[in-house]
């Protein structure tokens, strides 16, 4: 379940409230989106997902954590290093290397000429909207 936007990370981008299907935030007056509907998040990880600056933090429990909890607390998570650990799982977050990077594919680098085509021309239409000759 989202626990905490961390405003001092923050950008202001808007990209959770984009993303998330249950529509659990609000844009606050300073921008930074307020987590309004709680209790609305399915724990499904998109907003932490698309969250370009990890400003985010998703519980894994299922349900709102007290506020004594290391879960809701956004010192605990900063020391864990718990801010976009869903990101870096999926292969999104910061210090990922790019999958073109890894590809050992030959770079085309021209298109290589094409022989004639071999193919008969295409057969003209007939007039009719059937392209049946007319009778």
């Amino acid at each position: 379940m989202i626990e905490i936007v961390h405003t001092a990370a923050c950008v202001a981008c808007d990209v959770c409230v984009k993303v998330c299907p249950t529509d659990v935030f609000e844009r606050g007056e300073d921008g930074v989106p307020v987590i309004a509907r709680q209790s609305d998040c399915q724990t499904c990880f998109m907003c932490e997902a698309y969250c370009p600056v990890d400003a985010l933090y998703v519980s894994p429990v299922s349900a709102p954590v007290g506020a004594d909890s290391p879960h809701a607390d956004v010192d605990a998570v900063l020391r864990n290093g718990l801010f976009g650990g869903y990101r870096e799982m999926v292969g999104w977050g910061h210090g990922r290397t790019p999958g073109a990077l890894l590809d050992r594919n030959p770079v085309l680098k021209a298109v290589p000429p094409l022989p004639e085509s071999r193919l008969p021309p295409p057969s003209t239409l007939a007039g009719s909207p059937w392209n049946h000759p007319a009778d």
